[in-house]
Formats: C-alpha cells, structure tokens, sequence
C-alpha cells in the first residue's frame, strides 16, 4: 500500500495525509481544511497537466 503525499497546514503547521484535508469540487476548485485548527483555504490553484 503506497502512503499518501503530506500537506503542513500554513497556519498551525500540523501536518496531514493529502486525501484527508483536500477536497475537489466539480468546477475544478479544491478546498484545504486543516482538522486541527479549522483553518481553510478555498479554491487553491491546481495544473491538471498537459
């Protein structure tokens, strides 16, 4: 089983497996939310690729 990427939370620098804070919505948009300080970031910039 490959472990997943971390993410260090910009605010309280907690850090966190990717799958459980990010979330991707349907407009391509991705929302970051820390569990820890609820800190949350809207949508982030993201490069799908060429």
């Amino acid at each position: 089983m490959m472990k997943q990427p971390v993410v260090i939370c910009p605010k309280c620098q907690s850090a966190s497996e990717l799958g459980s804070v990010l979330t991707a919505q349907s407009n391509q948009n991705v929302i970051y939310h820390c569990s820890q300080c609820d800190y949350q970031l809207r949508n982030v910039y993201t490069n799908k690729g060429s």
